[in-house]
């Protein structure tokens, strides 16, 4: 049993990576920053309704020997061309977004100054990783920086918890007290709280891929204990960037910086102020160590299902078990992707705050109708019904779907 659950662990950790990205460095730090404590009950309230539509993913590939592409196809073309949509739609920006996040961390950590030149030297790095080592590589390396990052973001955090005014702080923000602003604000920090949905496709992908590389068929009990280890571990992780800016942040006179980047280097220096310089290279390890994790495994990401997608589209029954990360198509994607990425810094770099507001806002208003696929894709009659999640967990999708959906509408009314 252990022997197999060692075989197992990976993808829940991977998505872990991707996730713990802008919106847990940037997006929470600077929730607590402004707001306090006052948006925790909303995050924790984003990942419990996301939690069934991300579970879904390595649940189904577990169930299936499929990924959640298969899932999409059964339930017609239209599925599929949703989600590629939704793909073409993000996949430069956020690649752009997290690329130039992890290059300001490294300028400030005295790593270069030009952001595009860096960007392109940590994409031409990330690629490197992918092209030699493949998914084995990545999963092993995402699994040392997975711990690097956690260990330094909980020390950094029981570090500023004295430094949090427990007594004047709020602890919540009701609904009537938004304005425009802070909805925006909130709208894109749940789109991307702890990832946007479809980011459940790659998931059923990695963990695939880990059978293909292990040897060993995951089970629906050990691909959901991996998925567990990942997901609540942003959960946590999410909570304590929160804590980190509520308390060396909050209730400053300073004017936070607009770009991501150029906000999370702000980090740094306020860190550095606040717990004394030697905290800098702590700070400045663990931000470097989210950004880069998640840059290296966006770029594996988008490829792996855009690959697994074309075949969706040609074909109507092609086993996606085989890891595909070495094929024309994957490496085609991935030189486009971060092309592209790179295009985007050098002619948008000042207006990428809103193209990374527009791919966190679109993820927000398509959660419902991607978590209404995930659903009806672990309930057909491809799953085998003693697999298929009863109870509980349906009630919580149905109720995931209704909110996501309330949201969305909510959203849509206050800004039209």
């Amino acid at each position: 049993m252990r022997e197999n659950l060692l075989k197992t662990i990976g993808p829940g950790l991977i998505f872990a990576a991707a996730a713990v990205g802008v919106s847990h460095l940037v997006q929470s730090t600077r929730a607590g920053a402004s707001f306090g404590l006052g948006l925790i009950a909303w995050i924790v309230l984003a990942n419990l309704i996301k939690y069934p539509a991300f579970r879904f993913g390595p649940e189904y590939a577990a169930a299936t020997g499929t990924s959640l592409l298969e899932g999409y196809r059964r339930q017609g073309k239209w599925a599929l061309v949703l989600y590629a949509l939704l793909t073409l739609g993000t996949m430069f920006s956020v690649q752009a977004g997290v690329t130039v996040v992890t290059a300001a961390l490294a300028s400030a950590l005295g790593l270069g100054s030009n952001p595009v030149v860096i960007s392109g030297v940590i994409l031409a790095l990330c690629a490197a990783i992918l092209a030699v080592g493949k998914f084995k590589w990545l999963d092993r390396i995402v699994k040392v920086l997975v711990a690097i990052f956690t260990v330094t973001t909980v020390l950094a955090t029981l570090l500023v918890l004295p430094k949090i005014s427990w007594g004047e702080i709020p602890f919540w923000i009701a609904p009537a007290d938004f304005d425009l602003k802070t909805t925006l604000f909130l709208a894109a920090l749940i789109g991307w709280m702890p990832s946007a949905i479809d980011v459940a496709v790659w998931n059923s992908l990695w963990t695939l891929a880990k059978n293909n590389e292990s040897q060993h068929k995951a089970n629906t009990h050990e691909a959901i204990l991996d998925f567990h280890v990942g997901y609540f571990g942003t959960v946590a992780l999410a909570l304590s960037f929160v804590l980190l800016g509520a308390g060396v942040m909050y209730a400053s006179d300073i004017s936070f910086a607009e770009s991501a980047g150029g906000f999370a280097s702000q980090i740094l220096d306020l860190y550095a102020q606040t717990l004394g310089e030697w905290a800098r290279p702590l700070i400045g390890v663990c931000a470097l160590v989210v950004m880069f994790s998640t840059t290296l495994t966006v770029l594996d990401g988008f490829p792996r299902a855009i690959t697994t997608l074309i075949d969706r589209f040609q074909s109507e029954e092609v086993q996606d078990t085989p890891d595909r990360s070495g094929g024309r198509a994957y490496w085609v994607t991935v030189l486009v992707q971060a092309l592209g990425a790179l295009l985007i810094l050098h002619l948008f770099l000042r207006g990428l705050p809103q193209l990374i507001d527009i791919a966190t806002t679109l993820s927000f208003l398509t959660a419902p109708a991607l978590a209404v696929l995930n659903h009806r894709a672990m309930y057909r009659e491809n799953v085998p019904e003693e697999l298929r999640p009863k109870g509980w967990l349906r009630a919580l999708s149905l109720f995931g779907i209704a909110a996501l959906s309330l949201f969305a509408l909510v959203y849509l009314y206050l800004i039209l």
